[in-house]
């Protein structure tokens, strides 16, 4: 039986350099599979490849030689030998490695627990492996089964509905002040990473448009180009306050963007409609004092990483029961795998059958020349049927004994008594007459 097999890196045993060099080289994961799979122990072979981890799945029937081949091959890509690599690498086999592949689907392993992305790089690396044809039936079915589990665990559990990012924890801020975003106007202060992310954030919740203000206007233009918004200069953020429902800043000034009293002027030729503020800068960008004006909300970075830091615990809560879900699955994929072992003597069983069905068919079609071809197809029916009835008992026998203990001996006995293997029986008979003899004497 062929053994299942996990070998990889990640961000908690990898430092960034390492991470980078993988991610550099296995850009194109179909070159990497279609070497993989030119070694002779690999059966079936998948890679996923992103910039927090590096990971081979594969099948092959001898379990140290297929191991020594991929640490050998990922210490290439290294530059190294496989030993030099070794002690950032883990290993899983079998139900371990199912189960690992299931976190990893899931988000359980990411720097982010819950994050979304993982899963669709997973399945782009399916797509390569099918497109490179180095996958086949166990890591198909293990690879939808964990597609099926990552929908599962999103869909019954609330791992991936808590934000755990501070430009993420903003917009989850904001729509509970506006209960809708659909229509707000949104002013970036500042082109940082945060902002930049926030404002993602705010599209994919139908903002209707953005506005970007940055002390570089080339900055603030190239931003506001990507975000389908428009672009003024930094000395024109106070002017913008009438029209923006949320603000967002991250500027690096030494001194407050925007004064209290800056703020209050506009509120009046804003008839008091809600101003939220998200300050995430170091030092702040906004006048404490703002949080005193009526209807407009106020937050800076220490407020939404108290956010952040109860929905990681909500997350982390969460993934304890996105633990036992893929348990459970990991198991009756284990009872999927275990049901291979005796197809083999299932199919033999079949075409036995149906070589002595077509056999004895064809002497009674000769004795009767022309045959009705009515009644040859009567026949062909009815003696399916009677083949169909005949192996329906012991073919189901077969498969419950999958599971059990005394698998072999059943599939032995099996094997024996509709003799099914006739060469291996001749030779053991042979065996057996010499023995006989040789005891005789």
């Amino acid at each position: 039986m062929d053994r299942i097999v996990l070998i990889g890196l990640n961000h908690k045993t990898a430092p960034i350099d390492i991470r980078e060099k993988f991610a550099a080289v296995c850009a194109d994961g179909v070159v990497q599979l279609q070497q993989l799979a030119q070694f002779q122990p690999l059966k079936e072979v998948f890679q996923v490849s992103t910039c927090n981890r590096m990971e081979v799945l594969f099948t092959t029937p001898t379990l140290d030689q297929g191991m020594g081949v991929v640490v050998g091959f990922l210490g290439e890509i290294y530059g190294q030998t496989g030993a030099a690599l070794k002690p950032y690498l883990y290993t899983y086999i079998d139900q371990e490695a199912v189960k690992h592949l299931f976190r990893v689907t899931c988000s359980l392993d990411s720097m982010v627990v819950g994050e979304p992305q993982i899963l669709g790089q997973i399945k782009q690396a399916y797509r390569q492996s099918v497109e490179a044809r180095t996958s086949g039936v166990i890591l198909n079915r293990l690879l939808h089964k964990a597609f099926s589990v990552a929908k599962q665990v999103r869909t019954q559990t609330r791992i991936g509905r808590s934000a755990v990012s501070i430009s993420y924890a903003a917009v989850e801020l904001a729509k509970k002040i506006f209960n809708e975003l659909a229509g707000k106007v949104v002013l970036l202060i500042g082109a940082g990473e945060m902002a930049e992310l926030a404002a993602e954030h705010l599209l994919n919740n139908s903002v209707d448009r953005i506005i970007v203000a940055n002390r570089t206007l080339e900055r603030a233009m190239a931003l506001a180009k990507r975000f389908r918004g428009t672009s003024v200069p930094l000395e024109e953020v106070a002017e913008e306050l009438s029209r923006a429902d949320i603000i967002i800043s991250s500027t690096g000034s030494p001194d407050p963007i925007l004064s209290a009293d800056e703020v209050k002027r506009r509120m009046r030729s804003r008839r008091n409609r809600p101003l939220f503020f998200i300050d995430i800068a170091l030092p702040r960008d906004i006048d404490p004092e703002v949080n005193r004006i009526e209807n407009v909300y106020l937050y800076n970075i220490d407020d939404l990483q108290g956010i952040v830091d109860l929905n990681r615990a909500d997350r982390l809560r969460e993934a304890g029961r996105a633990e036992h879900i893929i348990t459970a699955e990991a198991l009756k994929f284990e009872s999927w795998l275990r049901t291979l072992e005796v197809v083999p003597t299932i199919v033999a069983l079949r075409e036995k059958a149906e070589q002595i069905r077509q056999g004895e068919l064809k002497k009674t079609f000769g004795h009767l020349d022309p045959f009705p071809e009515d009644l040859a197809k009567s026949l062909q029916v009815v003696t399916q049927s009677i083949v169909n009835k005949v192996l329906h008992d012991p073919i189901l026998f077969l498969k419950r004994t999958s599971s059990k203990a005394r698998k072999e001996f059943y599939l032995d006995t099996a094997r024996r008594m509709f003799n099914l293997d006739a060469d291996q029986s001749e030779a053991q008979g042979e065996e057996d007459v010499s023995l006989d003899s040789r005891e005789a004497t």
